[in-house]
């Protein structure tokens, strides 16, 4: 069964490449969905997958990115949106 989460990722995450790198994982891993900056600092993604490759998907994003400082990735499910592949926006 697919899941359908949005995460809200606080810290320094803009200009630091983390929007790329969460490209390339998501292409990596088989997620699907989209990475945009809001305009608070903050990064913004919705992301779909099996559940065990979203639960791998979001460790991602709170310890493995290089240059990016993550405090809080804030994980909320949503409705399906049949996402067919990751985008930047």
């Amino acid at each position: 069964m697919i899941r359908s989460v949005k995460l809200n990722i606080y810290g320094q995450v803009q200009g630091v490449g983390f929007r790329y790198s969460a490209l390339q994982k998501a292409n990596e891993i088989g997620v699907c969905g989209f990475v945009k900056n809001r305009t608070d600092g903050s990064v913004y993604m919705e992301i779909e997958a099996e559940p065990e490759l979203i639960e791998e998907f979001i460790y991602w994003c709170k310890h493995d990115p290089s240059w990016s400082r993550v405090d809080e990735v804030v994980v909320v499910d949503i409705p399906f949106n049949h996402y067919t592949n990751f985008g930047v926006k």
